[in-house]
């Protein structure tokens, strides 16, 4: 049963049910109220007999005409008037006995049947070990009631049928947003087009729900897009170094033997590219992994995590030297991730800096500041720093492939941080690292 059909159902039996509960309940009020008027004029009626027994008038001035009474004695005894003379008596009650014998004053209604007719009976004393039953006709009341109950049935069973056409245009109507989006999401699994969207016209929860899905398609689209570009980047980053690499070992394996201090050179040459292949197929896993954790977060010390860092910068860069400045700092990471980014900020500013000069970094609630005093970024080149693969005229003729500072950023971003970078006034460059920093503990308070 689609879901549709089910809502188209619900509505019919909230409304059927809703229908049926208001027919019941004028029923029950519209018989209550003709009881009622008959019961008002039975106690009318009975007001004539009290005191001397007497005749009363076949019709005494109200609106239901008399069918019968009669007096009832104390020892069950029935007397009838002359007017009534030949009619079938009312059974003599119990609630008549005691009437009659003084037992019971109240003035008692009930109803019974007599020779196929329905009756509303009053029963009270009059005193004297006398009491009166007067009765009145019901068919006139039950032919109103039977012709509601008829009218009610018509009016139930209209309302269910209205109920069910309203039930199964409202459900369309609600559910358009919906089919729309299964449209979509059935077109996006079949093409795979990513360009598809949904028109929002509201703001209620279906529109919403549509507004969400557009931007899960756009940031899939995104997404995929990002991706494409990275494998067509990558390869063509790849095809270079392996190009080389294999012009390399074909001159390497020729029969014809080469001066020792050529192969010498070349088998040089092989290793440095397969170092720089190496580090070029790592930055891409990382980039791929498009900020996904490859291990589990944890409490870093951050100014150990640099400080190690920087220990390993200036064993890899002799000719350059690494002030630090580290103040105990927490941050919540993935430390080789975190490590990562510190040491591809380390190995920029080695890369830039002159030989001699020194690369100053600053660590301190969250933030890790790394300067040199190297020529600095262009100001045409500054908004690309961090794109995947950008690489400026002057750094082209360098090692690198244009990652290190696109995994910085994703790495940033991935901590809930970011990463800046600005021209110093007075020369170099400065990159500022930042992820949110958390309270450390008093026993950790101990500067690096």
């Amino acid at each position: 049963m689609s879901f549709r059909l089910r809502l188209t159902l619900a509505a019919a039996a909230a409304v059927a049910l809703a229908v049926a509960v208001a027919c019941m309940i004028a029923y029950i009020v519209v018989g209550r109220q003709l009881y009622s008027q008959v019961d008002a004029s039975l106690r009318d009626e009975a007001g004539q007999f009290y005191g001397a027994p007497k005749q009363p008038s076949a019709n005494h001035g109200v609106p239901y005409a008399i069918y019968y009474y009669q007096w009832v004695s104390a020892n069950g005894g029935v007397a009838q008037p002359r007017a009534f003379a030949g009619q079938d008596a009312l059974p003599v009650t119990q609630q008549a006995l005691d009437a009659a014998r003084g037992t019971s004053s109240a003035f008692m209604l009930s109803d019974m049947t007599v020779g196929g007719v329905h009756l509303r009976v009053a029963t009270f004393p009059i005193g004297g070990g006398v009491s009166v039953q007067i009765a009145r006709r019901l068919s006139d009341d039950d032919v109103v009631l039977s012709q509601l109950r008829i009218w009610f049935l018509l009016v139930a069973i209209g309302g269910i049928a209205l109920a069910a056409l309203l039930g199964a245009f409202v459900a369309r109507e609600a559910l358009r947003p919906v089919r729309k989006l299964t449209d979509a999401a059935e077109h996006v699994a079949a093409t795979h087009d990513l360009t598809q969207r949904i028109e929002v016209t509201g703001d209620d929860e279906l529109s919403r729900l549509a507004t969400s899905f557009n931007t899960m398609l756009a940031a899939l689209e995104q997404a995929v897009a990002a991706q494409r570009q990275l494998v067509a980047d990558a390869s063509h980053e790849l095809r270079t170094p392996l190009t080389s690499l294999r012009t390399n070992f074909e001159v390497l394996m020729r029969p014809a033997p080469l001066p020792e201090e050529s192969r010498r050179k070349l088998e040089q040459d092989v290793h440095r590219q397969f170092d720089e292949l190496t580090v070029l197929v790592g930055d891409i896993v990382e980039l791929a992994r498009d900020g996904q954790s490859p291990g589990e977060e944890d409490d870093v010390r951050l100014d150990v995590l640099v400080a190690e860092a920087v220990e390993r910068a200036e064993r890899n860069s002799a000719d350059v030297n690494f002030r630090l400045d580290a103040r105990p700092t927490l941050v919540r990471g993935v430390p080789a991730r975190l490590d990562r980014a510190v040491r591809n900020l380390l190995d920029n500013a080695a890369k830039w800096s002159p030989r001699g000069e020194v690369v100053e970094v600053d660590v301190g609630e969250g933030t890790v500041t790394v300067r040199d005093h190297g020529p600095g970024i262009a100001g045409d080149d500054l908004p690309f720093i961090f794109d995947r693969f950008y690489r400026s005229a002057e750094a082209r003729s360098m090692p690198g492939s244009g990652l290190g500072l696109a995994i910085v950023r994703q790495v940033a971003e991935a901590h809930g941080g970011h990463v800046i970078v600005e021209t110093a006034p007075d020369g170099g460059t400065r990159f500022v690292f930042s992820v949110p920093p958390l309270p450390v503990p008093s026993e950790d308070l101990v500067d690096v």
